[in-house]
């Protein structure tokens, strides 16, 4: 018998087993791959409290300040490189946007600034200033390894007395009278009394096996890494806002990558040619010193997209202990450790570390969605 039964393996799912393992709850985590295989082994891997909805702040600042003590709790080695996020903007409404965005961020602690351009090449020389009107600086925000993170967070998880099963499907959630009674895996029945959605891009089929309606749609993103080149010390994470071209130091090279306007929903991963062009026309006219560089791989994945790209997290009304936690649109990685924390707090029924009651997926029927700016 278990507590919680978890229902995903990335980030989000190894957070919410661990911090239910370290508060005492019987918890098994299942995924029907291995660990991280879905979108967190694939993220670019940024981490930040930059954004323009308070409650992502709130939960960026708490999964930094995870992120920098990782070490010791749960105690891995994840990579941190906090050399800060840095986004270029060439449009005045995006300048006036972000500096609302600003003063919002330092109001709630975020050392993030406005700077000139010429500022902006000072600490990225890839970049060409042409264009540009400002730009953002937090030098607090940086990026780490996300498979790493996965790992420390399930060894620890498995050391406090977790379960965890991976290549174990999910077949169906068995509810009696409104009830969570257990859940069926195509190797056995566990039963258990609550149930948490954490599966990412393919969370609404798991909310479906309890007729809850999760609008997560899934999209893919692509990312290249080139071969070495001579990477500048401290260089920051940095996004081109107008373009949603960015880069960030990775191994000898660099990491690239950018969203695809054309993109359409789908669980397609394969890399394409065309979104190539794509991005070697955004270099070229953000960084043009990096259109020489040579490709030495690259993967695609997918973001889990909400209506309003913002997060889905909280409890089923209709069906008791059904709990989810989905629908990051891009930044479910950095948000990992506080989202762990939260999901904690709301199956224990205690006031959560961050209130995220605004983020419920009942928002989207009563006309209160959230728009979160700061994505690419």
């Amino acid at each position: 018998m278990t507590d919680v039964v978890v229902i995903g393996g990335g980030v989000v799912g190894v957070s919410t087993a661990f911090h239910l393992a370290e508060a005492g709850a019987a918890v098994t985590l299942l995924e029907r791959d291995v660990l991280g295989s879905g979108s967190t082994s694939r993220a670019a891997g940024g981490v930040r409290a930059t954004f323009s909805d308070p409650v992502n702040i709130a939960l960026g600042l708490r999964s930094l300040e995870a992120f920098e003590r990782f070490g010791t709790r749960p105690g891995a080695e994840i990579d941190l490189r906090q050399h800060g996020y840095l986004f270029l903007l060439d449009d005045p409404d995006d300048v006036a946007a972000f500096e609302a965005g600003v003063s919002l961020q330092n109001s709630m602690g975020v050392p993030s600034r406005m700077i000139s351009p010429a500022e902006a090449r000072g600490l990225s020389p890839f970049i060409s200033a042409e264009g540009l009107v400002a730009a953002t600086w937090s030098p607090r925000d940086g990026h780490c390894t996300p498979e790493a993170v996965v790992r420390g967070y399930a060894v620890a998880a498995r050391r406090l007395g977790a379960t965890i099963r991976q290549h174990c499907t999910v077949t169906g959630i068995v509810v009696d009278g409104g009830d969570i009674v257990g859940v069926r895996t195509d190797q056995e029945f566990i039963r258990a009394s609550t149930v948490v959605c954490a599966a990412g891009a393919w969370s609404g089929a798991i909310g479906d096996m309890v007729g809850v309606s999760l609008p997560v749609k899934p999209l893919r993103r692509q990312i290249r890494v080139t071969g070495p080149l001579a990477v500048p010390p401290g260089l920051p994470f940095t996004i081109d806002f107008g373009t949603t071209f960015y880069f960030h130091a990775e191994g000898p090279g660099l990491l690239i990558g950018m969203s695809d306007p054309d993109q359409e929903y789908g669980f397609d991963t394969r890399t394409s040619d065309e979104w190539l062009e794509r991005l070697g026309a955004a270099a070229a006219r953000r960084a043009p010193a990096l259109t020489e560089v040579g490709i030495a791989r690259g993967w695609a994945g997918l973001y889990e997209v909400s209506p309003d790209h913002n997060a889905i997290i909280g409890e089923s009304s209709a069906v008791s202990r059904f709990l989810y936690a989905t629908g990051f649109s891009g930044h479910g990685f950095l948000q990992g450790p506080a989202v762990g924390e939260v999901v904690r707090d709301l199956v224990l029924g205690r006031p959560p570390v961050v209130d995220v009651s605004s983020l419920d997926v009942t928002r989207f029927g009563a006309g209160a969605a959230r728009p979160e700016r700061n994505v690419v």
